[in-house]
């Protein structure tokens, strides 16, 4: 066994620092602007806090604690993390041998009619006792499975990128939902106020028409205008509704009604966060995702090429094996063995060749999905600082329109009163003014929407606070050690 030992420690060495075959992981370069479009001056380092809490609504922050802490999609998430951990563990579980323990026990009879019978005097009963240790190392000496379980570590850690991701489409899913709600809770306190004016004026018209002093013609403009607002009630009780069933699944929950905070004009408007576009590659989930899938592919061009070199096993045995067992354990029952196997592919009719060219082609695809995602969050980011820029300056000239309108219509009615002017002038201006205070509200909760659209552009470490406030998964060890126990793998450079 001694010299067993002597001729492993030379193979165990080189399997230790054997070569690994395939690129090495290099970050590609990207075509990064040095600026965003549509930059804010007053912008602010604000990415790593809770930008929520900046709308200073209580029910918003406990609608979003709420929703990380019962989430299905969250849930469903943070179990993927743990399945690649367990793919992980699986993977790097064959750089080291793998040993077994075994113990048998039988009680046979041989045949006394058989080629060679029993010999006479001889019971053909007997037992056979035996127990064994068993050991097998298949050495990694070009690399095969420690390029794999570099790809298992990157889809691992890719997938914890992608509940961050999660967990931040959540938050914005929750607070944009929210503030729609809010301002279709608006639209329909307008229309009700609306509508309860008007069918004042519908009845001083039913009772003026009595008297004869308006002509059935103006009664029945009055009615329709009544009619219109009435059946935009209905519309808005609708979205209402289905605006809450939508965010009581995101909250985890069946659908019913949401609690109510602020009114949408009370809302605080949270601060601009700043950044530079090169920022976006490690402070956005989805980035890192995608460059955690390109170090998966990149690493397994090597566990492909690795296929064209020999392979080498190791197996070995120690045990006893006796006909009774208080020998079992006595020097002459002991038995032992080892052995080696090197395997080396000469003919496999291309197999080896297409695996390599899947490899490489899974790679670029890899690569191309990445420059992409790049691209699009450059996109997403530009959009909303446009969206909110624009948004802002069409809120202060659309306020200015409805205090414009609202004068136009005491006007109108003034003249209509003093007999300057027809029903229709009145009727018009209602219906402006209508129509304006509903758009005021959606340019509000558009502003609102396209902040909460930029924060989730431009990601950050307010994922992170997220995190913390989403109960700790079952204990499957945490990620980033199991992950730090890969051994010698690339590391995504910073």
């Amino acid at each position: 066994m001694r010299r067993a030992v002597h001729l492993i420690t030379p193979i165990l060495l080189l399997a230790l620092n054997g070569c690994l075959l395939g690129p090495d992981y290099v970050r590609p370069k990207v075509d990064v602007p040095p600026s965003f479009r549509f930059e804010y001056k007053e912008a602010q380092d604000v990415a790593n806090t809770k930008w929520w809490e900046q709308f200073q609504d209580p029910v918003l922050n406990e609608l979003i604690a709420t929703a990380l802490a019962n989430n299905l999609d969250v849930k469903n998430a943070t179990a993927r993390v743990d399945e690649f951990l367990g793919q992980f563990v699986s993977t790097r579980s064959a750089l080291f041998p793998q040993v077994s323990a075994g113990f048998d026990a039988s009680r046979q009879r041989a045949s006394q009619s058989a080629a060679i019978p029993v010999p006479a005097g001889v019971s053909p009963v007997y037992n056979q006792f035996q127990q064994s240790v068993s050991a097998s190392w298949d050495i990694d000496l070009f690399g095969q499975v420690r390029r794999e379980t570099e790809a298992a570590r990157a889809n691992l850690l890719g997938s914890e990128e992608s509940r961050r991701a999660t967990i931040l489409t959540l938050v914005a899913s929750v607070a944009s939902s929210y503030i729609a709600l809010r301002s279709l809770d608006r639209q329909l306190e307008i229309a009700q106020d609306t509508t309860e004016s008007r069918a004042e004026s519908v009845h001083v018209f039913e009772l003026r028409f009595k008297g004869g002093q308006v002509s059935q013609m103006e009664l029945a403009q009055s009615q329709s205008e009544y009619e219109a607002t009435a059946a935009t009630i209905p519309q808005l009780e609708t979205q209402i509704g289905q605006q809450e069933d939508s965010l009581s699944v995101l909250l985890g929950r069946n659908p019913g009604p949401i609690l109510r905070g602020r009114v949408l004009a009370a809302f605080a408007t949270p601060a601009v966060p700043a950044g530079l576009p090169s920022d976006l590659l490690d402070r956005r989930p989805d980035l890192r995702q995608a460059e955690q899938n390109l170090i998966a592919q990149n690493a397994l061009i090597g566990a492909a090429k690795a296929l064209y070199f020999p392979s080498i096993s190791l197996t070995g045995l120690f045990g006893s094996v006796s006909s009774q067992f208080s020998n079992l354990w006595s020097g002459p029952a002991k038995v032992w063995s080892f052995g080696g196997a090197v395997t080396v592919p000469i003919f496999t009719g291309g197999n080896i060749t297409g695996q390599v060219h899947q490899a490489e082609a899974r790679q670029q695809e890899a690569l191309f999905a990445y420059e992409k995602d790049i691209q699009v969050a450059f996109q997403q980011t530009e959009d909303a600082l446009i969206a909110l820029q624009k948004s802002r300056e069409q809120l202060d000239i659309q306020a200015k329109q409805v205090d414009a309108l609202r004068t136009y219509l005491r006007m109108a009615r003034l003249r209509y009163e003093g007999g300057y002017t027809s029903y229709i002038e009145v009727l018009d201006a209602e219906r402006s003014l209508f129509n304006a205070e509903l758009q005021y509200t959606q340019t509000q909760s558009l502003t609102l929407t396209s902040l909460v659209s930029l924060y989730m552009a431009m990601g950050g470490g307010w994922v992170v606070e997220a995190e913390r406030m989403i109960a700790p998964p079952p204990a499957a060890g945490s990620v980033p050690p199991a992950a730090a126990a890969a051994g010698p793998v690339a590391e995504a450079p910073q």
